[in-house]
């Protein structure tokens, strides 16, 4: 993580994360506050935090074309009108907003158990490559998950960037994800991380 902090990844962008971004700035983005919802799958949640941000363009961004394709039907015309779905690598509409100097005033990272096992530790989002744009974009940071040690791995990485993070028990929440309610109807804990750039206070 520290040395990924430390160095750029130097991997394009792939061109259809590109033409992904080419319709998030045409949408306004850089113009009114912006809200990302990394791996967002059908974009249920995307819809949900686009009625909870009303002022702001709220991305969801997934990588499968087809989970992107089934929530546009599965929404149709609920999809907020601020709300905006896009098939893309989100970790390259991470590098892409960073370099732009595009910056969120809220990411939501709600996949709910990456690459549980230990080897997979680098696909993790704090073991990514990219984590230094992600961090670089701001803003206030939610996870969530129904693993305790991945949200607790979340927060030592942000800890380590000089970042202030609070992890909780969300059981009693509403679920923002599909995942999140069928985890939640099954009994398993969940848990969610806030965090916050430097000394500003984690008050959410």
């Amino acid at each position: 993580m520290r040395k990924h902090l430390a160095t750029a990844f130097r991997r394009p962008p792939a061109a259809y994360s590109r033409q992904a971004f080419d319709t998030l700035v045409a949408r306004g983005a850089g113009h009114r506050p912006l809200v990302l919802d990394s791996a967002c799958g059908t974009g249920e949640s995307t819809a949900a935090l686009a009625r909870r941000h009303p002022e702001a363009l709220v991305v969801g961004v997934d990588q499968s074309e087809e989970r992107i394709e089934r929530g546009r039907r599965k929404l149709g015309g609920v999809l907020p009108g601020n709300a905006l779905l896009l098939r893309a690598d989100v970790t390259d509409i991470w590098a892409l907003l960073e370099a732009q100097g595009l910056r969120l005033t809220h990411h939501y990272l709600l996949y709910p158990n990456p690459w549980p096992k230990s080897e997979h530790l680098q696909r993790r989002w704090h073991g990514h490559p990219r984590f230094r744009e992600l961090l670089a974009l701001g803003g206030h940071i939610e996870l969530r998950t129904n693993w305790r040690l991945y949200a607790e791995e979340f927060e030592i990485a942000l800890r380590c960037a000089g970042w202030r993070a609070r992890c909780t028990d969300v059981n009693d929440a509403e679920p923002l994800t599909p995942f999140e309610r069928k985890y939640r109807d099954s009994g398993h804990p969940l848990s969610r991380l806030v965090a916050q750039a430097g000394n500003t206070p984690v008050d959410r």
